[in-house]
């Protein structure tokens, strides 16, 4: 029985090492805010041109699928999947 390994010594072990490790890297991880306020003022506003550029591009997204589901609405009062049926087939 010497060659045995404790087996609740190494789990406390090992759970000891990974709470150390994420404790670590939750105090030195900055937040997305502190990272943005450490930047310089020329990456600010690359940053910043960025945001703008995805949020327009997303707003366009939503606006051309409204478009398309307002077109599909009005063309079709019944169900999508009933063009495909035929009805002379019962």
């Amino acid at each position: 029985m010497s060659g045995r390994v404790p087996i609740g010594s190494f789990l406390l072990l090992i759970g000891t090492a990974t709470g150390l490790a994420y404790g670590l890297m939750a105090v030195t991880t900055p937040s997305d805010q502190q990272f943005y306020d450490s930047l310089a003022p020329d990456l600010k506003r690359k940053v910043d041109a960025q945001r703008a550029l995805k949020q327009g591009a997303q707003s366009e997204l939503v606006r051309e699928s409204q478009a398309q589901l307002d077109a599909i609405k009005a063309q079709n009062e019944g169900p999508v999947w009933a063009d495909a049926v035929d009805p002379r087939k019962k």
